[in-house]
């Protein structure tokens, strides 16, 4: 969506970006504009300046002008302090691509009864070092920027997660170190304009609840409260996530795992030029006016890894 914004949108879904995020759309326009000024004042940013994407922040942020910049700086700065997980995102690369076709991060068709963009993201199974820990991060911001990028009715109606923690065990619950774990939740949270209406994890083992709780202790009260385990009770996921959105192995009529993916495969593949031209945005820490960000600021940690305790 270079250039123009044009809104295809519903009128119900206009209304609903009226009443939940403020938005007006005879002063879209000018509020776009205003994020574009500011960006050409930032020294240290180098973003994406088309209506699309700086909309997307807006609505992010419910159309508050400075909440927009402090999000916008937050999210290239993530960028540029993750180049583990923000470069090298060819998905023709034979890593990355080995990732991206276990099927882990799957956008589901369609939306849920509220609008809502239903997410699948399972646990690989596959034998787990560090490094391909990391390349299964990039897989998923590869998939979750794809998406974004793509869905217009989300950027109004967010999205709900479905999380399988079936292949879920102690080897992969031992390379989920505390920082590994804050900086995921801060790119996530704090860095994108989107944050998930619901969360819903099933198929949990035992390893699952070390790490939960750990994550759980960075999530903020809000997020706290859109936290749904339901075990291995499918009929307990379905009161949030209708079976209909689901797919055919999930007890759902939604396509099967395998279309899904091939979908996603094509979209991202569509995308390749757009993914790879996208590394080249991001922050320049000695432009910043004031004092350079560093990944303690960030992440309030140092370079150092701390694994965790699981007995």
């Amino acid at each position: 969506m270079g250039g123009e914004y044009v809104c295809n949108l519903s009128p119900e879904l206009i209304q609903r970006a009226k009443d939940e995020l403020n938005e007006d759309p005879e002063r879209r326009a000018a509020d776009i504009q205003h994020i574009r000024d500011w960006l050409k004042k930032q020294p240290h940013i180098k973003a994406r300046t088309d209506d699309w994407t700086i909309l997307r922040f807006l609505r992010g942020c419910k159309f508050s002008l400075e909440k927009t910049k402090q999000k916008i700086d937050m999210f290239y700065t993530c960028k540029s302090m993750c180049p583990e997980w923000y470069t090298n995102r060819d998905p023709q690369d034979k890593r990355l691509r080995a990732i991206l076709e276990m099927g882990s991060v799957l956008p589901l068709p369609g939306y849920d009864k509220h609008g809502r963009k239903i997410m699948l993201l399972r646990t690989p199974k596959v034998d787990m070092d560090a490094e391909s820990l990391n390349d299964g991060i990039k897989a998923f911001h590869v998939l979750l920027d794809v998406w974004r990028d793509e869905d217009e009715q989300a950027s109004v109606t967010s999205f709900v997660t479905v999380q399988d923690f079936t292949d879920f065990n102690m080897q992969f619950a031992a390379l989920l170190n505390l920082n590994l774990m804050k900086k995921m939740h801060i790119v996530f949270e704090e860095g994108y304009p989107m944050r998930p209406k619901g969360l819903n994890y099933i198929n949990t083992p035992a390893a699952f609840d070390t790490v939960f709780n750990i994550f759980k202790s960075f999530m903020k009260e809000k997020m706290k409260k859109r936290i749904h385990i339901h075990g291995s009770d499918l009929e307990s996921l379905y009161k949030e996530v209708p079976r209909e959105c689901l797919p055919v192995e999930y007890g759902g009529t939604n396509g099967t795992i395998e279309e899904i993916k091939d979908y996603w495969l094509k979209r991202v593949d569509a995308r390749r030029d757009w993914l790879l031209e996208d590394e080249k945005y991001g922050v320049d820490e000695s432009k910043r006016p004031g004092k350079p960000k560093t990944t303690v600021d960030l992440f309030g940690i140092e370079g150092s890894f701390r694994k965790l305790n699981i007995d």
